[in-house]
């Protein structure tokens, strides 16, 4: 994997692109600490079809009803 600090990446982002293009995947660092990865988009292998689980799945009304003040403490 090679790395670019952001300056580099900047100056050189056609170039970058032709790299991942061939699949490999480039680090882009920030004063030599990683910030992010470029790699190739890859196409899901199938599309999702909505609705899959229609039908199949049960919820109880309750699942709709306010949860208690108690439980809700938890998540703040």
């Amino acid at each position: 994997m090679k790395i670019f600090n952001v300056h580099e990446a900047k100056t050189h982002f056609s170039s970058i692109l032709a790299l991942v293009a061939t699949g490999e995947e480039v680090l882009v660092a920030k004063a030599g600490t990683p910030v992010a990865v470029i790699s190739a988009y890859r196409k899901p292998a199938a599309d999702r079809k909505a609705g899959l689980f229609k039908g199949q799945i049960d919820v109880k009304e309750s699942f709709f009803e306010p949860m208690e003040e108690d439980f809700v403490s938890f998540f703040q």
